[in-house]
């Protein structure tokens, strides 16, 4: 028997020109690409505010889970990565928390030097099971 596999993309120009999904199920698992902050248009959002990033990245995140019809708790698995680690670390840890709330899936978080987009401060990716009701 082999399993189903759909994929779910934004219609960004840069999902092209990398040539990968926003989002892949394979089976009951939903696999999530590292998630920025930008508009439906592909426009970057937030230069320089942290806050504002990681809340638009959260966002486009539950796009990701409403196209496959998901839901937050059942996220197993998230990949923080964010640029000046020890200045934003409290502030992504909060928001992260939040985003969450009582469902504590495994974290990853990681300090890293550049990302993709000039201005890009946060990406985050996830995992998730959709044959687990939460």
């Amino acid at each position: 028997m082999s399993a189903s596999f759909k994929e779910f993309n934004f219609g960004v120009p840069w999902e092209d020109l990398y040539g990968y999904s926003q989002a892949v199920q394979a089976g009951d698992t939903l696999y999530i690409s590292g998630q920025v902050s930008h508009d439906e248009t592909g426009a970057f959002i937030g230069s320089g505010d942290f806050e504002r990033q990681v809340q638009t990245t959260f966002d486009n995140l539950d796009r990701v889970l409403q196209f496959f019809g998901a839901s937050r708790g059942q996220i197993v698995e998230t990949t923080v990565l964010v640029r000046n680690l020890r200045e934003n670390f409290d502030t992504m840890a909060r928001m992260h928390s939040a985003y969450c709330g009582d469902h504590r899936p495994t974290s990853t978080v990681m300090g890293v030097v550049d990302l993709a987009l000039p201005d890009q401060l946060v990406e985050i990716g996830a995992v998730v099971r959709l044959d687990v009701q939460r």
